[in-house]
């Protein structure tokens, strides 16, 4: 029997904790690493050991994963003073699971690749629930010799893995997905304060379309928490207007015209202005009920 590659994990938020506790249960030996310590404790005390430098666990591991917040972040973890890369050993295959832009990745996989090293973007969508369940869509850009390595590992988090090109493609199709989030999360919004200026009940509303053609994901999973008043997150609103700021930025590089993605961003955008930054990204129907002067609730 094939004995199971050592994991490194680093960065425990609402997505990396669920994602390494799921490849701990399934029998993965792991190497963890935090900013946070208590989330290193916890799954230390179902079996992880303790990093305590990304270098450090580098150099413990034949894979390493990464799921943090932003560009900024990934570039000081992977390439910065005692990060991934100055732990690095031929053959080790870097995973980054955040969103981050797609030039960053493409320079880290350059990093790596002269250390004979792999790096490849993996994004992923499915919000917490999908990490708690393990059933994460998965974007990757990278080598599909090192992809190939992966599979079994992406099928313990994820239930859809496609491997969408060379270094960067991952995050562009992370950047694809996050127009798409957006601009339902926007539209949902918009229909159910329609419903309610205009007298109708907006649950009822939303279950007459569920099975048309506006069926998607987010009337499939969010209007039932609105409608019990719940806008916890989820994913946070913060990180959707992150993760917007980059579509933008990359739609500049390239030329690209992305008319309602640049008013989504600016709506997420009043979304932290009015103190919602760590309510659902679904909570932009608050942005909405504003304009509106009204409430989904009233």
């Amino acid at each position: 029997m094939k004995t199971k590659p050592t994991l490194g994990f680093i960065g425990l938020g609402l997505m990396g904790k669920p994602m390494a506790k799921n490849l701990l249960e399934e029998g993965y030996p792991m190497v963890v690493h935090n900013r946070s310590r208590e989330a290193v404790r916890e799954l230390v005390s179902e079996g992880a050991q303790e990093g305590f430098s990304p270098k450090d666990v580098a150099s413990r591991v034949d894979i390493i994963f990464t799921n943090l917040p932003d560009s900024p972040d990934v570039e000081l973890v992977s390439l910065g003073e005692e990060g991934i890369l100055e732990g690095t050993t031929e053959g080790l295959i870097y995973v980054d699971h955040s969103t981050i832009k797609p030039s960053l990745a493409r320079r880290i996989a350059v990093e790596f690749e002269a250390r004979g090293a792999f790096a490849l973007d993996a994004p992923v969508s499915g919000g917490d629930i999908g990490a708690q369940k393990g059933t994460l869509t998965i974007m990757v850009g990278g080598p599909e010799a090192a992809l190939e390595e992966l599979l079994p590992i992406f099928d313990v988090v994820g239930k859809k893995t496609t491997h969408v090109g060379d270094a960067g493609s991952g995050q562009i199709a992370k950047a694809a997905n996050q127009v798409m989030v957006a601009a339902q999360m926007v539209a949902m919004g918009e229909l159910m304060i329609l419903a309610k200026k205009s007298g109708a009940d907006p649950a009822r509303v939303v279950q007459a379309i569920q099975g048309g053609a506006a069926q998607c994901w987010t009337l499939d999973v969010k209007p039932e928490r609105l409608f019990a008043g719940n806008r916890q997150p989820g994913f946070k609103a913060y990180m959707q207007e992150k993760d917007l700021k980059i579509v933008m930025d990359t739609a500049r590089e390239y030329g690209a015209p992305l008319p309602s993605a640049g008013l989504h961003t600016q709506l997420f955008g009043a979304m932290l202005q009015m103190g919602m930054k760590d309510l659902d990204n679904s909570a932009v129907i608050g942005v909405i009920e504003d304009l509106a002067h009204t409430t989904l609730l009233d």
